[in-house]
């Protein structure tokens, strides 16, 4: 049995406008093939391996979202460690490494991203048994994925000798090549690409780990060790976090340790690291369309069309990218959609929201979806789960008229408590200390209509919340 370790913290910035800082790649259904987001794909994909629960690694800013696809898919982890800033898969791994050993257990760990395509998960999973047999040897594993072009956009990984059945001794790692260089490795039949996926125990990584960098273990050491824990997650400290460098598992442990061994894998693998890459593993038509959502196609070939909100027509293109979400439209060639990260670039400098996150916003209650806004004005559709609850809470600039349209309310504004229904209203006035919440067994589902001088989430004064949201 071993324990899986889900890094689920990427941004995932070449999938704008789907993928977004707060709700980034790993949390979208981007395989049109398969049931569930990525992240919940990767937890299914064990099914059928002898696993104890998961960790999973991410940051604050994700963790309500985490714990909801983890709601949703109905699937439990053993915790869910929250990074404060982010300092790659290194700092990452160690944290999960020391955190799986804290009662005196020394598993052996697969770790995954949680934002990987994966077609053929027999073979997989029959690859895990193969690396899991080294990693109980002593051994640090990694995946690599046998090559079908020459790609220029991965890292390569140099075989050695043969280890055993089905592993290779690591003579080297390659950074991403040259066309040139990629046919080369490519023709002579003993490289693999990188896929960044893991397995070998705790101890035995924590050790090469203070063998080559010594500071990263002490950091997170010191980090778990000032740690806070609640109900649903560990919150790492920022202070001693952010000593770790930005250094990823490759470059601190794999290219140095004499231990290192490659387990091939050949299972429709691919990083989904563009819209290009989602147009190669989605289901096409007959013209090499890609199709989701509302679209109408007429004498249009090799493309990826998405809707997510409203109609798409596309007429005499081929090539391109269209993906259409409620605040934001791209248009990119297919050959070109690298750039997209251009795009997010600009977006972040300029502070625009479309960087950041959707109208739709997960919260731990919930979510709620922005219909309209304008100057001293917005509106919002409001949808609360059964049982959950808003924190007791006032706001110094708006105040706020509540809409219910479907199952029940109940409200707490000042010193009165009420139960809503359909059709039935109320105002909360700017200043009052004020909660919703939902004691039926439906989705509650209201409008509401703020208005006033300053509309921004951060007017938001908190007494009590069942969610730790004090500390945000």
């Amino acid at each position: 049995m071993f324990t899986p370790v889900i890094l689920a913290g990427g941004s995932g910035s070449r999938l704008w406008p789907l993928s977004r800082q707060r709700f980034p790649k790993q949390f979208l259904e981007l395989d049109s093939q398969a049931k569930g987001t990525m992240f919940q794909r990767t937890l299914a994909r064990l099914d059928g391996l002898e696993y104890a629960l998961p960790l999973v690694v991410s940051n604050e800013e994700l963790r309500f979202v985490v714990a909801e696809q983890l709601r949703l898919a109905k699937r439990a982890s053993r915790r869910i460690v929250l990074e404060p800033v982010a300092r790659n898969t290194a700092p990452a791994i160690a944290l999960a490494a020391l955190d799986a050993c804290r009662d005196g257990d020394d598993p052996v760990l697969l770790v995954l991203a949680a934002d990987h395509y994966i077609r053929d998960e027999d073979t997989f999973r029959e690859a895990v048994r193969i690396a899991e047999t080294q990693a109980r040897d002593g051994r640090l594993v990694t995946f690599g994925i046998r090559p079908t072009q020459a790609e220029t956009g991965f890292g390569y990984i140099q075989c050695g000798d043969t280890l055993g059945v089905g592993g290779f001794a690591i003579s080297s790692f390659k950074e991403k090549p040259s066309a040139e260089l990629a046919q080369e490795y490519l023709t002579a039949g003993n490289y693999l690409w990188n896929s960044g996926m893991f397995m070998f125990r705790a101890s035995r990584f924590l050790a090469e780990l203070e063998r080559f960098r010594p500071d990263i273990v002490t950091a997170c050491r010191d980090a778990l060790a000032a740690s806070e824990e609640d109900s649903h997650f560990l919150h790492i400290p920022a202070e001693q976090f952010a000593r770790c460098d930005d250094e990823s598992v490759d470059y601190a442990v794999m290219e140095h340790t004499d231990a290192g061994v490659v387990v091939p894998l050949d299972a429709g693998w691919n990083d989904l690291g563009s819209w290009a890459a989602i147009w190669d593993v989605s289901g096409r038509n007959a013209d090499g369309n890609g199709l989701l959502g509302d679209v109408l196609t007429f004498d249009t070939r090799n493309s990826l069309l998405q809707s997510h909100h409203r109609l798409v027509a596309a007429v005499g293109v081929e090539d391109l990218i269209v993906v259409e979400t409620k605040d934001a439209v791209l248009v990119a060639h297919r050959d070109n959609c690298q750039q997209v990260k251009q795009v997010v670039q600009k977006l972040q400098a300029e502070g625009r929201e479309e960087f950041a996150g959707h109208p739709l916003v997960s919260r731990p209650w919930g979510h709620y979806d922005t219909v309209d806004k304008g100057e001293r004005y917005q509106v919002k559709r409001i949808t609360v789960l059964p049982g959950e609850c808003l924190s007791l809470q006032l706001h110094y600039h708006r105040a706020e008229h509540w809409i219910v349209v479907s199952g029940t309310a109940k409200v707490v504004c000042g010193d009165k408590e009420m139960i809503l229904s359909e059709n039935q209203s109320t105002y909360i006035p700017l200043g009052i200390k004020h909660s919703l919440s939902n004691p039926g067994k439906v989705p509650l589902e209201l409008i509401e209509v703020q208005s006033g001088a300053y509309l921004g989430e951060d007017d938001i004064v908190r007494f009590e919340d069942r969610y730790g949201r004090a500390r945000s």
